[in-house]
């Protein structure tokens, strides 16, 4: 009899609170569209999303000055910070002497070579960034449409034709950009036929590095054994050795802003891209605008990369994942965050790759040895966060 009566009690309490909700008046729409939404536990949740990914932004660019600091004293040729300092206040007061071997070896060696290798990891960074949510894949690299393979080609031939130096890399970034044309011409014709469109684009871009993978191969063949051949192996695995001048740090300054201004314009459409194609069109976004912009950026910085420092492989496919763990999926904050964090990285390879032993070591061993356990990493972790 008793459990009857509350539940009676518990039905009259249940229908007064629902009586009492019904008899409530309903707020106007435009009351609703211009009231602010209060969450007493997050009050400003997106303000306070902004000022983490700022706050990791600062952070990283802090520790990038560090690095730059530190990379200056790391050599054969030992500089003291107070001598590097004094370098520096002549060199800005016009004072320095001709003849400074500090001054020759910060100036004109380690600073072209330090600034060289934060460009280049931060275009890399870029490119692979904005492959990885063009093609919605976060498998993909910034050499996906040949660009890489392409480039190979035309330093391993101005290479075993004893070409210049200047003029080996201007072969390179032709090659590299001649690739990436090829593989859009081949998959535009197809496409029209056929259909396919961005998986079309993949697969060529996969026959493209196959084939010059082999010409490549054929180049290494008929090089001189004691001559040609360790230089286009050594050019092959990418150092800064050959390409730590004044003048190419302002040609790949130039040549990144052209690709990365683009690009950071294009953020927002870029996580428009990210739902699919239908949907982008559907937001009104030209995603064949979007698409052409986004591969001749990216082809420009990687070429201009592959031809001045060599191949350098697992920057644009690992920085571009750390990202997303420090400040998410957004373009907004990813993609600044990527070329800083690549340049931070390029600059730490090429710390250990001149430092570590008595000979320089190729860019490619010491990125893949770093690379690969941090790509290792962040697949596990990853899981264990999807597992969740």
């Amino acid at each position: 009899m008793s459990t009857e009566i509350q539940g009676e009690a518990r039905r009259n309490v249940h229908g007064k609170a629902h009586r009492k909700a019904q008899a409530r008046p309903t707020p106007h729409p435009k009351d609703q569209e211009t009231a602010p939404h209060k969450d007493p536990h997050n009050p400003r949740p997106a303000t306070r999303h902004l000022d983490r990914e700022l706050l990791i932004f600062i952070a990283l660019l802090a520790f990038l000055a560090i690095m730059v600091i530190a990379s200056l004293q790391i050599g054969r040729y030992g500089v003291a910070p107070a001598e590097a300092i004094g370098v520096f206040k002549q060199a800005i007061a016009g004072t320095l002497p001709p003849n400074d071997q500090a001054g020759a070896v910060l100036l004109n060696v380690r600073l072209p070579r330090i600034g060289l290798a934060i460009i280049a990891g931060a275009a890399l960074a870029a490119a692979g960034a904005s492959f990885q949510g063009l093609f919605r894949n976060p498998m993909v690299s910034p050499d996906l449409l040949g660009v890489a393979s392409g480039a190979s080609v035309g330093a391993c031939i101005g290479i075993l034709l004893d070409f210049s130096n200047p003029l080996i890399q201007l072969m390179s970034f032709i090659a590299g950009l001649a690739a990436v044309v090829l593989v859009v011409g081949v998959s535009t014709a197809v496409t029209r036929t056929s259909g396919g469109g961005l998986l079309v684009m993949v697969l060529a871009g996969i026959v493209i590095s196959s084939l010059a993978s082999a010409i490549t191969s054929l180049t290494k063949y008929l090089a001189p054994a004691e001559t040609k051949l360790p230089e286009i192996t050594f050019w092959l695995m990418g150092s800064f050795a050959r390409s730590s001048s004044a003048q190419n740090l302002a040609i790949m300054t130039v040549v990144f802003l052209a690709g990365a201004i683009p690009l950071m314009m294009l953020r927002w459409k870029l996580n428009v891209m990210a739902f699919g194609e239908e949907e982008a069109q559907a937001l009104g976004v030209n995603t064949t605008r979007v698409r052409l912009t986004v591969i001749i950026a990216s082809t420009l910085l990687t070429a201009t990369t592959v031809a001045l420092c060599g191949v350098i492989g697992w920057v644009g496919l690992v920085i571009p994942h750390m990202c997303r763990f420090l400040v998410g999926p957004n373009y907004l904050a990813l993609l600044p965050c990527s070329m800083v964090l690549g340049g931070c990285f390029m600059l730490a390879v090429d710390d250990v790759a001149r430092a570590a032993t008595a000979g320089e070591i190729p860019l490619s061993i010491v990125t893949s040895l770093i690379g690969a356990p941090i790509f290792l990493h962040l697949l596990f972790r990853g899981q264990r966060s999807w597992a969740e």
